[in-house]
């Protein structure tokens, strides 16, 4: 099969290294085009990064002599993966749409544009309903799909066969949140080293808004969001990779602890559908003490949501642990996996 070309808005950055390092093997898509500020363009990829590539291993081999260029939408290639910082990525990401490009975004820009896709595969695919809307409503060629915080992704995995099943009414989470999701280079040591910030500037806004699109229903060529009261209070630690949440959620229909866990444990609606980056999106973990991030955030490539310490609660109905790994699955694994459906939906 020949590969589609793909370019990396960001290249340079941590979320586009991590693009890079995804895309290095990938059956589909090959990355061809990288993109990044003014003053990289022109400059090989490999000189522009060097003491500057952050994750394991080195800069694969095929990307380490693409020219980068500037973020403008004369690249080679059919799809582009934004990974821009919001601060500028907004305009941006609209020229390319605007021209005919596949622009599928972890910056949080469009996240909640009503005529833009905020989406999870296994969540909410039937929003992908909004592009054909949105490409009549702007005047767009191609178009845009975003891809939710990576705190929200976890969560939404999780709550998403509970509310289908016994319909969810209100949620409380409280986030410890690794220094990664910050960037590079992110939170001084003498801010974060023996210390917890509870604060994370919009991410409690971005938690409470996101997950009510995201568990919302499309009717008449909109989406009606869910009708869940979430609150949610968000920490950054001293944790290298890896989001934890504390979950404790309120049911209308009341299920035993058995019919809870099995629920979880059964929900996989992409199996059938051979996407190179698919897993079985909910781990259940027995033990007291998981899940851990230093243990647990690599399970299944990093691509799913670990649950554990599932308990009644005293004061909601039930209460449990969702660990995710927010720079794969709720970074750039998240937006890959989106391409694919895309591609097997035949929308690219």
């Amino acid at each position: 099969m020949n590969k589609i070309p793909v370019g990396i808005l960001g290249a340079t950055g941590i979320v586009g290294q991590r693009y890079i390092k995804l895309l290095s093997n990938h059956p589909w898509f090959e990355v061809t085009e990288l993109a990044a500020s003014e003053k990289s363009a022109g400059k090989k990829y490999e000189e522009v990064m060097k003491n500057r590539w952050k994750l394991e291993g080195e800069i694969p081999h095929k990307v380490k002599n693409l020219v980068l260029k500037e973020c403008k939408p004369n690249l080679e290639c059919k799809i582009v993966f934004s990974a821009l910082d919001a601060s500028v990525a907004g305009p941006i990401e609209e020229e390319f749409a605007k021209e005919g490009y596949v622009v599928i975004s972890n910056a949080r820009n469009h996240r909640m544009d009503e005529d833009v896709p905020l989406l999870i595969p296994e969540v909410n695919p039937e929003s992908l309903q909004l592009i054909e809307i949105q490409k009549r409503r702007r005047g767009f060629k191609g178009f845009i799909v975003t891809h939710p915080n990576c705190s929200t992704t976890h969560l939404c995995l999780v709550l998403k066969p509970l509310h289908e099943k016994f319909k969810i009414r209100k949620v409380i989470v409280t986030t410890m949140q690794a220094i990664s999701g910050a960037g590079y280079p992110g939170i001084a040591s003498l801010d974060i080293v023996d210390n917890i910030i509870p604060y994370i500037p919009l991410e409690e806004d971005k938690i409470e808004n996101e997950t009510l699109k995201i568990l919302g229903k499309m009717e008449g060529g909109r989406i009606n969001y869910a009708n869940i009261a979430v609150s949610a209070t968000c920490n950054r630690v001293f944790v290298s990779d890896g989001h934890m949440e504390s979950v404790s959620v309120e049911l209308e229909n009341k299920p035993s602890i058995d019919e809870f866990i099995g629920c979880l444990d059964e929900f996989d609606p992409l199996k059938n559908y051979h996407l190179p980056s698919h897993v079985k999106p909910i781990i259940i973990l027995r033990e007291e003490d998981r899940p851990q991030p230093r243990l647990d955030r690599n399970l299944a490539n990093g691509m799913a949501s670990i649950v554990g310490k599932i308990r009644r609660c005293k004061v909601l109905d039930y209460k449990f642990l969702v660990l995710g790994n927010n720079t794969i699955r709720g970074g750039a694994g998240g937006a890959i996996l989106i391409a694919e459906l895309l591609k097997y939906m035949n929308i690219i």
